[in-house]
This record gives C-alpha cells, sequence and structure tokens, in this order.
C-alpha cells in the first residue's frame, strides 16, 4: 500500500487531504509541524510527502532539505503563489508545486503522476465488480475484458478516483479532454451513456442536476 505523509498546519485542510487519500486506498498519516514531519520521516518509510511551506517549528524549504537524502518524492502544497516561490520549490527539489486553493481531482491526478514517475503507482483500481489496471490501461469485469475507447476509459479511472463526488462537467471536459469547455457538452454526455452501458452502470453513473456526474459507491 502507498503510505503518504501529509505535513500540513492547517488541521481541516490536512483531515480533507487525508479522507480523500483514505478513500483512493492510500494510507495517509498527518503532520502538523516540521518537527513531527522530521520525527515522522525518521521512524517510517513514505512513498511520497504532500508538504506545506509556512510550517510551525522549521518550514517546508528546510524539511525538503532533510527529506532529499531519503530519495521521498515532494509535492509543495502553499498558498505561496508567486512564481519566484514556485521556481525556488522547484528548484530545491520538488517533484511539483500545487497553491491553494486547489481541486482534490487535481491533486489525486498530481500524485497518480508523480507516483508513476518513481514507479510506485497504485496500479489497480477495484471498484463493484470492475477491476482497472492503470498501467496496462485494461479493464475487467467480473473476469472479462471490457473494450473501452481511451476517453471512456479516462472517464473511467476520474469517476473510480472520485467516488461519491459531484463533477462538474466543466472540470470532466477539462480534464479528459485537455482543452478548454466552451458549453458543449454532448460529447462529453455521449460518452458517459456509453460507458454506462458498457458496464451496465446506469444506476451507478449518476446525472447530478446542473453539475455533472457522479459514481456513486456504497461506504465500507
Amino acid at each position: 500500500m502507498i503510505k503518504i505523509l501529509v505535513v500540513e498546519d492547517e488541521q481541516p485542510i490536512a483531515n480533507l487531504i487525508r479522507m480523500n487519500l483514505t478513500r483512493q486506498g492510500y494510507l495517509c498519516t498527518c503532520a502538523f509541524d516540521g518537527q513531527q514531519a522530521a520525527d515522522l520521516l525518521e521512524k517510517n518509510s513514505y512513498d511520497l510527502v504532500l508538504l506545506d511551506i509556512m510550517l510551525p517549528k522549521f518550514d517546508g524549504y528546510d524539511l525538503l532539505a532533510y527529506i532529499r537524502p531519503m530519495n521521498i518524492p515532494v509535492i509543495f502544497l502553499t498558498a505561496k503563489s508567486d512564481v519566484q516561490d514556485r521556481v525556488k520549490g522547484l528548484k530545491l527539489g520538488a517533484e511539483d508545486y500545487i497553491t491553494k486553493p486547489f481541486e482534490i481531482v487535481e491533486l489525486l491526478a498530481r500524485i497518480e503522476v508523480v507516483l508513476r514517475r518513481f514507479n510506485k503507482s497504485q496500479g489497480l483500481l477495484h471498484v463493484y465488480d470492475v477491476i482497472i489496471d492503470l498501467d496496462a490501461r485494461d479493464v475487467l469485469q467480473n473476469g472479462q475484458h471490457i473494450e473501452l475507447t481511451r476517453k471512456e476509459f479516462d472517464l473511467l479511472v476520474l469517476f473510480c478516483q472520485n467516488p461519491n463526488t459531484a463533477l462538474f462537467r466543466e472540470t470532466l471536459f477539462e480534464r479528459i479532454w485537455d482543452t478548454d469547455y466552451i458549453g458543449e457538452t454532448r460529447t462529453l454526455d455521449s460518452h458517459v451513456q456509453r460507458l454506462r452501458r458498457k458496464l451496465d452502470w446506469s444506476d451507478k453513473i449518476r446525472t447530478v442536476h446542473k453539475i455533472g456526474y457522479r459514481l456513486d459507491v456504497p461506504s465500507a
């Protein structure tokens, strides 16, 4: 299981991140200041660190210098949005730099990219009777291969990585088609309809009125 350390002094933000990461199958631990984070890093191994810059005890830049010899990838999560801060963080060795506020769906995508870069990807998603192999881009349902187009596969992964979350049409369109949303949703809607039909998930991928779509998954 992928282990992630979240270093964030604002507890509501840290708890929100931990809740969403846990939902995706990550093992998530929170530290609320630089010293606590250093103590946890000394005693435990982690696959990724999500790191705020402005922290009590000592800041994220100092902690990054402490982490670098451990060869653990770091993503900065910070309210410091100046270009100079971003450049400094990346030059010091952070793999990515995300400014607050951010959407959880974007954070999850950035985490997956960094983990793949370090060959630490989760690899598989398992939702209902469907197993998704992220590396092979393959989908099995009850042991049977399901033929999906590239966009259908990407949509399915996005839904499964954000269960019980209403995803805006704009977000889905921009993430899957990698272009700005211009108000036309017929392409997206037709892909969702085909995905529902191929998986027999018409009662699972719900339409959320005036918003978009949501994959309903029962709580464990």
